[in-house]
């Protein structure tokens, strides 16, 4: 069935294949070392993404992003998921990765280390579509869905860069089924196509005993004429699906 919104959904399949848009066959590297690793690499060494399955913890794992600004050297900034976290997030995360890659090696700009994207691209949509927002005094402001099932936070002030530059999570806030983590110096294009991934209102394929037991009832299933950006006018999960209409994933 496809259902919304996509941070109740489930993880889906744990494909690196599935959530990786590098041309392996051309000039990037994919290694498999052993059952439950991946590790794909650029081909100037400079940008490396992993996975690694931890079926016993609560996460189930990792996926892990990072920049150095030489090969082999420390890293300039990274950015985490659990492995619990929704394959279509991870992917379109990763679409764009490829894509501000792409223009740093064909163009004069380091879009993977002096982004120019403020902040608010990857918050104002969050906005737009119904999250509330609260800011505090120690330097934090939280985005909220609408059903206070998921959050995003942003520290918009650099007081303390050990801390996540972004964090996000779906699930009960005392028990999230998956979080994401920006350190401070990740590019903001990439917490945008994280949000906008978030939010939208394209569905996502799960069967019934992929999604979380503590978020079906939260859950649509989408009608076949899916048209309108309007979540409530899907179908309510514990409703006879409709056959889903083909979608992209974003």
């Amino acid at each position: 069935m496809k259902v919304l919104p996509r941070h109740l959904a489930g993880p889906g399949p744990l494909d690196p294949r599935t959530v990786w848009p590098f041309p392996f066959d051309e000039d990037w590297s994919l290694h498999q070392p052993a059952k439950g690793q991946a590790f794909a690499t650029s081909p100037c060494l400079r940008l490396w993404t992993s996975l690694v399955l931890e079926p016993d913890s609560p996460s189930k794992g990792k996926w892990t992003i990072a920049a150095n600004r030489v090969p082999f050297g420390p890293a300039a900034w990274q950015i985490t998921f659990d492995a619990t976290t929704p394959v279509e997030l991870l992917h379109d995360v990763h679409t764009e990765l490829l894509d501000l890659y792409h223009e740093d090696r064909h163009g004069d700009r380091d879009g993977l280390f002096e982004d120019e994207t403020p902040p608010q691209e990857a918050y104002t949509p969050l906005l737009v579509n119904g999250w509330s927002h609260r800011v505090k005094t120690d330097s934090t402001q939280t985005f909220r869905a609408p059903e206070a099932l998921g959050f995003v936070r942003h520290q918009y002030a650099a007081t303390n860069t050990s801390r996540p530059a972004w964090t996000a999570a779906g699930g009960y806030p005392n028990e999230p089924h998956w979080r994401a983590r920006f350190s401070f110096g990740a590019p903001n294009t990439l917490a945008a196509a994280f949000t906008a991934s978030l939010i939208s209102t394209e569905p996502v394929h799960r069967t019934v005993k992929d999604i979380p037991f503590h978020t079906r009832s939260h859950l649509y299933v989408a009608a076949t004429t899916q048209a309108t950006k309007q979540v409530p006018h899907s179908t309510p999960l514990a409703m006879p699906p409709a056959t889903p209409a083909p979608g992209r994933t974003r």
